[in-house]
């Protein structure tokens, strides 16, 4: 097989996918309507197919394992940060769910899946058995969702401080910083079947004989994928953060002259 008939040919997903994403578009649609933010809502429902019907997918079911990373950066924090952004202004969490919104729980939620399912029983079984790939892509939407709550929720009083999102962000870089140079600079397998490709013998070969990627090197690219390009989001939202500080500290004198004047 050549790289360009597999480019051409890796796309799936089966059917549940497809079905999956109308059924949230239309839910989306019914719910939000007029005040829709579709850019955003579709962005995102391209993220979720991207990682999960594409050659992405094809290479990262026991293929590459920085394929799988690609899946989980896809998973756990582009889209469900995209989700957020297409949800209207006044979109709040209910009354019941208020615990799930407090910033030490989402922190953890959103970092602890990034380290369970890298644990060598748990990855393995996540790439060769569909229910338990179902149920992390499932876990790292959710949990991706919550951790970007008390940054990217709707509502500004829902949201952190800015420097206190700062904080929040930076500590969820150092997590994935720490895992990625493990990954990285030990030889530390976390994914067994990567070693011995389990996925067809025609992209096995593709990957180690035409491409030469050896099972070393994929790890390491795998490791780099979590160390630098995670961390680099998780910097451009404290930009963000750091953006609205300066632009708070600067309407300040403005609050503050009509008191004066009286």
């Amino acid at each position: 097989m050549s790289s360009a008939q597999f480019f051409a040919q890796a796309w799936g997903g089966g059917p549940v996918l497809p079905a999956a994403c109308a059924g949230a578009t239309l839910v989306y649609w019914l719910r939000f309507r007029r005040r829709a933010r579709w850019p955003y809502f579709l962005a995102a429902v391209g993220v979720v197919l991207l990682a999960l019907a594409s050659p992405i997918a094809a290479l990262a079911a026991g293929a590459l394992f920085s394929a799988h990373m690609v899946q989980h950066l896809f998973l756990l924090l582009a889209a469900p940060a995209l989700l957020l952004l297409s949800l209207p202004g006044e979109t709040t969490l209910p009354r019941s769910a208020g615990v799930l919104s407090h910033p030490l729980l989402t922190w953890s939620l959103g970092v602890a899946p990034m380290w369970i399912w890298h644990v060598p029983a748990l990855c393995d079984a996540a790439t060769v058995r569909p229910s338990i790939k179902a149920v992390q892509v499932v876990s790292m939407l959710a949990m991706g969702a919550l951790f970007w709550w008390p940054i990217l929720a709707p509502r500004a009083r829902d949201r952190l401080q800015p420097l206190l999102g700062v904080v929040y962000l930076f500590a969820a870089c150092l997590g994935c910083t720490a895992l990625g140079m493990i990954l990285t600079l030990t030889p530390v397998e976390v994914c067994t079947v990567f070693r011995n490709p389990v996925a067809p013998a025609a992209t096995a070969s593709l990957v180690r004989d035409t491409w030469g990627v050896s099972a070393e090197t994929d790890r390491q690219i795998g490791g780099l994928l979590m160390w630098v390009p995670m961390c680099l989001v998780y910097v451009a939202a404290i930009l963000v953060e750091l953006r609205r500080w300066f632009g708070d500290h600067e309407l300040e004198p403005a609050r503050i002259a009509p008191e004066v004047r009286r």
